[in-house]
């Protein structure tokens, strides 16, 4: 499940500020464990045997200034008011979509909700 850095090169091409924010995510995750990386059209997707934390950028589908997305699948709904929205995509799945504008936004709350799906993903 690997991707090579041209691959992230691409996809974040003309977008320093969500290029920065995608790398303080990946230090999170690498912290919580390994995983794999999976550059696709739309996301980059963060692995291990299901995925479990996804990096989009929303200005490429929707009006927005906001330069990432950081998108974590947990088996709970948390009550957090960080969260843009939660999703339920299937029962006991849920999605939770947070807008990142700093790197400092990648706290120790983040990094909390970043190792849970880690582990759920295993």
């Amino acid at each position: 499940m690997g991707t090579t850095p041209v691959e992230l090169d691409a996809f974040f091409a003309g977008r320093p500020a969500s290029r920065a924010l995608f790398e303080a995510v990946r230090a999170a995750v690498d912290a919580a464990g390994p995983s794999g990386l999976r550059v696709g059209r739309s996301q980059v997707a963060f692995r291990r045997r299901v995925g479990f934390a996804y990096a989009w950028i929303p200005g490429r589908y929707l009006r927005s200034d906001v330069p990432l997305v950081l998108s974590v699948a947990l088996r709970r709904r948390d009550a957090s008011p960080r969260w843009k929205e939660v999703a339920e995509p299937r029962p006991g799945r849920f999605t939770h979509h947070l807008e990142l504008r700093d790197a400092s936004e990648v706290d120790d709350a983040v990094r909390g909700w970043i190792a849970e799906a880690w582990g759920d993903a295993g």
